[in-house]
């Protein structure tokens, strides 16, 4: 997906301008009805292939994608869900296989699986090739590897992770899991700046659950890192969609740019069954850099609405969990690849459209994503 393109800049003469796309996507929960969906021998063998089924073809499009894994992989059973989450090894190699690259791990369900649920997550995801920050083997592999830098082409970029708390469970030594300090968190933006990344991507475990509003600790906390140089901060946690929107910000040279905070995602899979927990966020942004200058900045950013389905087909002994663009499907387009009945198709649109009402007051954009679209892809 990384590409360079020609613009015309105010003297008439051309310009190379490179671009790099990132997904966003919400919490990849791991609710114990998933683990049972999944199992092909309990304990011994699962396939998650069936839920991102669907997704994959837009990952697909992105040279980075990206979620936030709330739940440990502990690589053994018993595999738990709420309010526990420990699930088996083969969630992620689904999850990599669907076309994510990097997966963050500071959430409040990181010390789920104590010591070993913390390193052995990590260990996972290195073997399966994920990029992966906000909890660490121990404080040398902090000092290491924090913030976490990845190279695209010609983008440089930095990440960073925290979170609010881990439900009460003290991090069990010598394992580290960020957590939000604002102190830790402006000395840490200025070591990524000191590495002078083309972007710094933020991201919070932070809000309130289940609240389709921010409050006023995200806009304060948001405001400040942004203020201290993250180019975007990413959220989690509610487990509902909540706004996105861009602060002007003035620059020393007296320039402006904007940046940009999505409080949350809500979830991407779970088995959550509260109001809007069925409705989550992918979120592209288009980083573009002008060779010329070096200058990067956020030159697009739009959402897609994805849907939790829980399916199960005639005669099926159990339910599938799956994650489905919503504009693909919510007008029957797809009834013959994946059916749905129009009592769901109905409740799944009701609750997309709360969440465009709320998303667009900001001005957030979406992109309909087509059943052709998706179909091109599955179909091969």
């Amino acid at each position: 997906m990384l590409f360079w393109v020609l613009a015309i800049c105010s003297t008439g003469s051309l310009v190379a301008q490179d671009k790099l796309k990132m997904i966003f996507v919400g919490d990849i929960m791991g609710h114990g009805p998933q683990i049972e969906s999944a199992a092909i021998e309990a304990n011994k063998l699962y396939d998650y292939s069936p839920c991102f089924k669907f997704i994959a073809p837009l990952l697909a499009q992105s040279d980075l994608a990206i979620g936030n894994l709330e739940l440990t992989l502990p690589g053994k059973p018993p595999y738990t869900g709420y309010p526990t989450f420990k699930s088996p090894g083969e969630l992620p190699l689904a999850l990599r296989a669907a076309g994510f690259d990097l997966l963050v791990t500071a959430n409040n369900h990181s010390n789920d699986g104590g010591l070993l649920g913390v390193q052995n997550t990590i260990k996972t995801l290195e073997k399966n090739g994920f990029y992966q920050t906000g909890t660490f083997i121990d404080s040398s592999y902090r000092a290491a590897l924090y913030p976490l830098i990845v190279y695209k082409g010609s983008f440089k970029l930095a990440f960073l992770n925290y979170t609010y708390g881990t439900n009460g469970i003290p991090t069990p030594k010598p394992a580290v899991v960020n957590l939000i300090d604002e102190k830790a968190i402006k000395a840490d933006i200025e070591a990524a700046k000191a590495h002078q990344p083309d972007a710094i991507i933020t991201f919070v475990h932070w809000g309130d659950e289940y609240q389709l509003t921010e409050n006023d600790r995200q806009r304060s906390l948001a405001k400040k890192m942004l203020e201290w140089g993250s180019t975007m901060v990413i959220g989690s946690h509610p487990h509902v969609v909540q706004p996105i929107k861009t602060y002007p910000l003035p620059q020393a040279d007296s320039t402006m740019r904007n940046g940009l905070v999505v409080y949350s995602m809500g979830n991407f899979i779970s088995a959550q069954t509260k109001i809007y927990t069925d409705i989550g966020l992918m979120v592209e942004v288009e980083l573009e850099k002008n060779a010329s200058t070096q200058k990067t900045a956020i030159s697009k950013t739009e959402y897609i609405p994805v849907y939790r389905y829980v399916y199960r087909a005639p005669g099926a002994a159990k339910s599938t969990y799956m994650t489905l663009p919503v504009a693909a499907f919510e007008n029957g387009q797809m009834a013959t690849q994946q059916p749905m009945s129009e009592a769901i198709r109905a409740a799944m649109k009701q609750s997309a459209d709360v969440i465009r009402k709320n998303l667009t007051q900001f001005g957030a954009i979406e992109r309909k994503v087509s059943a052709k679209e998706i179909l091109q892809s599955t179909e091969k």
